[in-house]
């Protein structure tokens, strides 16, 4: 299975679903796929005929679909990408990027060439990479990822005590 999320900003990610749609339809994923599409308007019965849509659902649902996903396909977003990788899931990252209108800023399209750049994950730089990051999905394993979290709590601490 792959799971798809688009995450829960207020603006549209349709790029990332149409091209996620086109690939099935040319028989390029084969997988059943399930989208998190949050607040993006892409409909069952118009827009797509092969997708499981979820707008929103529950942290834990969330969770439980990325475990049980083979493959995460999601925007540039830091707390996705980190959740799938702790979970050491194969993931692809494209970026919502600010002249769609999908973002205020490009932060995603630098989140993703820094995680892409470190080995953690598949980056692209648009929708248009897709199909060649599915392709590199078969053969890619990831680096695995350790957060830095405990490092920084306890530096946190001690700079106050």
């Amino acid at each position: 299975m792959i799971f798809v999320t688009v995450g829960t900003q207020d603006k549209q990610f349709r790029r990332l679903l149409e091209e996620v749609e086109r690939l099935i339809k040319n028989g390029k994923i084969i997988d059943t796929v399930i989208a998190q599409i949050g607040n993006t308007k892409f409909k069952t019965d118009l827009d797509s005929k092969h997708m499981h849509l979820i707008e929103f659902t529950t942290q834990r649902e969330i969770e439980a679909l990325i475990q049980n996903a083979d493959l995460i396909i999601t925007h540039g977003g830091v707390a996705t990408i980190i959740e799938s990788l702790n979970m050491n899931k194969k993931v692809i990252a494209v970026p919502r990027l600010k002249k769609y209108k999908e973002h205020v800023n490009d932060h995603q399209l630098q989140i993703v060439e820094n995680f892409n750049h470190s080995g953690y994950i598949i980056g692209t730089t648009g929708v248009e990479g897709l199909e060649k990051a599915l392709e590199r999905a078969q053969d890619f394993i990831p680096k695995r990822y350790n957060s830095n979290n405990e490092k920084f709590v306890e530096r946190l601490v001690n700079s106050i005590i």
